[in-house]
């Protein structure tokens, strides 16, 4: 049973990280929405959701995702701008 919550709520965090990831403006805003969202990428992790799920959810690359969810402090710091290989989404 706990494992079967725990996949739920690894569920339910990625969701969070995703809606997290698409609302960001501002530059103080946009780096304070990263660092949620990195935190909910490693929580989603830790719960038992793989890293490819995680980065095809959040359309960034399995590397990036690693680094983050590997050294958390380290990459949300570092982190200011889109990583390299995401892709662009269609305008609307």
């Amino acid at each position: 049973m706990r494992r079967r919550w725990n996949g739920a709520l690894g569920r339910l965090l990625l969701a969070l990280a995703v809606l997290l990831e698409r609302s960001m403006a501002g530059e103080r805003a946009t780096t304070r929405w990263k660092t949620r969202r990195n935190t909910a990428l490693q929580a989603a992790h830790r719960r038992g959701v793989p890293v490819e799920a995680l980065a095809t959810r959040l359309e960034l690359t399995p590397k990036w995702v690693r680094d983050v969810v590997g050294e958390p402090h380290k990459e949300a710091a570092a982190q200011t701008g889109r990583p390299r290989g995401r892709r662009a989404r269609p305008p609307g």
